[in-house]
């Protein structure tokens, strides 16, 4: 055993050196390569500042990079806006009221329906209303009961009369005054049974107790409940019928809470049913609920409806129209908002083809309209077809990084002025990298030269972070040559696809501006 041991540990002791040499040399490569690296990145940011956002972005979630997407002005050629369709509409002020539709059923209005009952108990004789939906009016006989308690209190009511006559003229002090009371406190008990003011003048008149009380109807309408049956024992907590007047209904609807905050008690509404085509009844909302249903968040509105003719019947379905006045507003076209889901964006007509992002705070959409509530003023012209197309060439500008469309037009020039045309040419051409020539040409809408102008030119090549190269961009000014030429001298520093950005100035205002590529040759 201590033959093997040795070699074993002179093994052990190669490897571990081994081991020791090979960390030893992974952390100085690794220390060594750090700075390489650092100088490089500061070299990409110094050469091309836009590389910088570039190279910070994978660093952010998708999310947030979502949400951030930048956006940047952009120029079109008038022939360009008309190839994309590109529509222009005005923001302004507006006196607006929004539908909202909802199906609804109609219930009967608690608040017109009557309960018969008696305040006594007693026995039903005879029936008259004995079918449910049968119409009664305000007085009609419902039913005939006889009642022990009523019949006795007649009689005593019409034995204190007689006893008040008999000691009116009694000499006794009280007696006269004790027989009265009696009297009164009968006649006060038959009110209280609620006997009909005929039924008692009838008593005292003929002095006859009937032995069958009639009972009718206290309001005009339909029996939708009857308890009431021949030779049925009833007390004074038995509802023997229930009476609804159908001349105004109920209409309940379920309104999504993301609605319910515009929907107050009083605003107008409208009702459409299958059943008769063509006819429209008026209402308003009557009330809204306070709770909301947490399986379908939904809210319950009542809403009060007129009822000619009754034909609107209980547990109908209906159709019904919201008509929330909104009053005076700001609004744009709804096509003007293009919804990124983060955000909502508008794009601003500064005239010339040029249009500018403007981030908005759009508020609910009222037909075709929406409410803007941030960012948009009213007389501002912006953008309402084709919005899709210029969001993404709008992030494609802003990814190139440097390249700045020219600013807006001067204020005071109107949106459909006629550009002076441009046209560009280079000695070589297309240009090369290193010095070139570049020549301008400026004619009018009719064709004549424009003299006197400030041109020029801005040249960037966007940056290609996947292949290490930073973004370029540099500028030159050209010379007024006369008769509507201009022109310098300018050095690329490199191939490849440029942006080029032409901008001539008359008077410190924008006179002409033009877009266009050029593929330069030569090392990139």
């Amino acid at each position: 055993m201590k033959s093997y041991r040795i070699p074993f540990l002179i093994l052990l002791g190669l490897n571990l050196l081994i081991l020791a040499g090979l960390g030893a040399w992974w952390w100085r490569t690794h220390r060594a390569a750090e700075p390489a690296q650092s100088g490089a990145s500061a070299e990409i940011v110094a050469e091309g500042p836009s590389l910088n956002a570039t190279a910070s972005a994978p660093s952010a979630s998708p999310e947030a990079s979502a949400a951030l997407t930048p956006l940047a002005p952009i120029q079109l050629t008038p022939q360009r806006l008309q190839s994309i369709g590109v529509e222009v509409g005005q923001v302004k002020w507006k006196v607006i009221h929004d539908d909202i539709r909802v199906v609804g059923n109609v219930a009967v209005d608690e608040r017109e329906q009557a309960y018969v009952q008696t305040r006594f108990s007693g026995w039903i004789q005879k029936v008259y209303a004995n079918a449910n939906f049968e119409y009664v009016k305000k007085g009609q006989p419902l039913f005939t009961i006889y009642s022990p308690d009523l019949v006795t209190t007649e009689r005593e009511l019409l034995l204190a009369r007689q006893n008040e006559t008999l000691l009116a003229k009694s000499t006794v002090p009280g007696v006269a005054a004790g027989a009265a009371s009696l009297a009164q406190a009968a006649l006060e008990r038959l009110r209280q049974y609620n006997l009909p003011e005929r039924e008692i003048a009838r008593l005292e008149t003929t002095g006859q107790v009937r032995q069958y009380l009639e009972v009718d109807s206290p309001v005009s309408g339909f029996i939708t409940e009857r308890n009431a049956l021949p030779n049925l024992y009833v007390e004074p907590s038995t509802r023997l019928y229930t009476v609804a007047n159908f001349s105004q209904v109920w209409v309940f609807a379920e309104v999504f809470q993301n609605d319910l905050g515009r929907v107050r008690a009083g605003d107008p509404a409208t009702l459409t049913v299958d059943s008769y085509p063509g006819r429209t009844f008026w209402g308003r909302v009557d009330f809204v609920y306070p709770e909301v249903d947490m399986t379908t968040r939904t809210a319950r509105v009542r809403m009060l409806f007129s009822n000619p003719g009754l034909v609107l019947k209980p547990g109908m379905f209906v159709n019904v129209d919201l008509q929330i006045p909104m009053g005076r507003q700001l609004v744009v076209p709804a096509s003007a908002i293009f919804q990124t889901g983060t955000r909502s964006i508008a794009f601003l007509d500064r005239g010339h083809g040029y249009l500018q992002p403007r981030d908005v705070v759009a508020g609910p959409q009222v037909g075709n309209d929406y409410i803007v509530l941030k960012g948009l003023r009213s007389g501002d012209r912006i953008v309402t077809s084709a919005n899709f197309l210029i969001d993404s060439e709008s992030q494609l500008q802003a990814a190139l990084g440097a390249f700045a469309p020219p600013p807006p037009p001067a204020a005071g020039t109107t949106a459909n002025a006629e550009q002076a045309q441009i046209a560009f040419s280079s000695i070589p051409s297309p240009p090369r990298q290193g010095e070139n020539a570049f020549e301008v040409k400026l004619t009018d809408a009719q064709g004549k030269a424009v003299a006197g102008a400030q041109v020029t030119l801005t040249f960037v090549l966007p940056p290609m972070p996947e292949m290490g190269m930073a973004g370029k961009r540099v500028e030159f000014t050209l010379s007024d040559k006369g008769n509507g030429n201009y022109e310098g001298q300018g050095n690329l520093p490199s191939g490849g696809t440029w942006q080029v950005s032409i901008v001539a100035r008359r008077g410190g205002q924008v006179s002409a501006t033009s877009q266009q590529s050029v593929d330069a040759s030569g090392g990139s």
